[in-house]
């Protein structure tokens, strides 16, 4: 008789991101996943101890593709915006795996890759060696934030997106000015959480970058 295959590491995890490009972290399982696959669960905790380590596996793999081929450039703003611009380009184009990204983190190599470029860029801004994880932590906080509230909006369909921009009209226009004055005063300016969301993630990252410089002795 003949036995059933074993799937490389590389191919487990390809066929867990298609699997996750059409769903979320809540409802993939190992079991789905062994499904796609033709094999048994049991067959798979041979790579992969649970769930978990799996996920952030499949998520690391997006940064080990985001820093393929990455030379840091020009001062230590500009390789911090460079670095988290590919990010947002890496899970811009596979979206579902952003909030894994943003949930469970990683600890392979692609995570590697992103910390010590973080790190080398902050201690060439001339921080205090004391303040440098400090500053990284709240820069990977806020790319994983943002990077993960684009991704949600980019997975749901048109319809949805148009029924969510008609709830926001009436919310907003058909605010009560006594009530809602501030709301009401504002309501023809403020824009719905969609717009223009790319130069919004550009100028969030340089205003936390133009706060450290200020802080820079």
């Amino acid at each position: 008789m003949t036995g059933r295959r074993r799937w490389s590491t590389d191919e487990i995890l390809d066929t867990a991101a298609d699997l996750l490009r059409t769903s979320d972290a809540e409802s993939f399982s190992v079991r789905k996943l062994a499904a796609a696959l033709g094999t048994d669960p049991s067959s798979l905790y041979r790579h992969f101890r649970n769930k978990t380590e799996l996920l952030r596996a499949v998520a690391d793999r997006i940064l080990l593709a985001a820093m393929d081929g990455y030379r840091p450039e020009g001062d230590w703003k500009q390789r911090i915006t460079a670095l988290g611009l590919r990010l947002h380009a890496a899970f811009g184009e596979q979206p579902q795996l952003a909030t894994v990204w943003g949930r469970y983190a990683s600890g392979g190599t692609g995570s590697r890759l992103v910390m010590e470029e973080l790190l080398q860029a902050l201690r060439a801004s001339g921080l205090p060696d004391e303040q440098v994880p400090v500053r990284y932590h709240r820069i990977v906080i806020l790319l994983a934030a943002l990077i993960a509230s684009e991704a949600g909006i980019s997975t749901i369909t048109a319809e949805e997106y148009e029924q969510g921009l008609e709830q926001f009209r009436v919310a907003v226009l058909g605010a009560d000015p006594e009530r809602f004055p501030a709301l009401a005063f504002f309501a023809r300016d403020v824009r719905p959480l969609g717009a223009d969301r790319h130069a919004a993630f550009e100028e969030i990252l340089a205003a936390q970058l133009a706060q450290i410089e200020a802080e820079i002795p």
